[in-house]
């Protein structure tokens, strides 16, 4: 999540962090369920096997994985 904290100040990004989980319970979803829809947590674990990811990655990216 550097990548991700980076773009975002970091402040940033712990208030998305905790936006999009709150958004997820308040959706109904378990904990569980709210915090792997975390759009930064989609991406981690869709790119996880790919050890290039970081270098290709582009800036901002996690906002693709949005639902």
């Amino acid at each position: 999540h550097l990548a991700q904290q980076k773009e975002l100040w970091i402040i940033g990004f712990y208030f998305l962090y905790v936006y999009y989980w709150l958004l997820g319970k308040a959706k109904g979803e378990s904990s569980l369920i709210a915090y792997l829809n975390i759009p930064f947590e989609v991406e981690a674990y869709s790119n996880e096997s790919n050890k290039l990811y970081l270098r290709q990655r582009k800036k901002h990216n996690w906002r693709k994985y949005l639902v």
